[in-house]
């Protein structure tokens, strides 16, 4: 990793979603570095039993490789983090799970958040502000291809997209700008057809 630390007291954690975005993160981090992690896949999935709202969780899939961030955090962080993933369970992984560009402090446990998804037949709705953050962290830290791979790669986009962005409803909403919001609408209506009716 970018510092040099020690592994005493230290945890490593793998985003997939907003905590791609480091703008979105609420501990003090000690580093993070763009990552990959083999053999889950990402997906949309109803937030609970009693709403439609949708959230991004994983599952595993051994033919599937996902970008992410995987940050570093002090253990005693962890706490903060779990209540900020509260609708997740969190899962131990092994590294070599993850495709990563610099070693990790040695001993560091590392872990990835899963959530319970609720079941029901339902058409998922997926928060503009939230997924703005996501696609942003995505930009920053792999690039449009890594943005271009999320939507394509992602399962669950059959989805409605509530137009908060003006007002935005998710806690941790970061400000896009100009150029940033059109590749992200471009790119959403090509992968749902009705988009441009939600966010008008």
């Amino acid at each position: 990793m970018g510092k040099s630390v020690g592994a005493v007291g230290l945890v490593g954690y793998f985003g997939y979603g907003s905590l791609v975005n480091r703008d979105t993160h609420r501990t003090g981090i000690l580093d993070a570095q763009p990552a990959r992690l083999k053999g889950w896949r990402r997906q949309w999935v109803r937030r609970d039993a009693g709403s439609s709202r949708a959230l991004l969780s994983v599952r595993r899939d051994s033919c599937s490789t996902i970008d992410g961030l995987l940050v570093i955090d002090r253990a005693e962080n962890l706490a903060a983090v779990d209540l900020r993933e509260e609708r997740y369970r969190r899962v131990r992984l092994d590294a070599a799970e993850l495709e990563l560009s610099a070693d990790l402090p040695s001993d560091c446990p590392l872990y990835v958040y899963e959530a319970s998804a609720a079941l029901g037949n339902v058409r998922l709705e997926i928060i503009q502000s939230y997924l703005d953050a996501v696609l942003q962290g995505f930009l920053r830290e792999h690039g449009r291809a890594g943005v271009e791979r999320f939507v394509r790669d992602t399962d669950g986009f059959d989805a409605a997209v509530i137009a908060d962005r003006k007002t935005p409803t998710y806690p941790r909403a970061v400000t896009l700008e100009a150029e940033e919001e059109a590749f992200f609408d471009a790119l959403l209506m090509q992968k749902i057809p009705d988009f441009a009716s939600f966010v008008r």
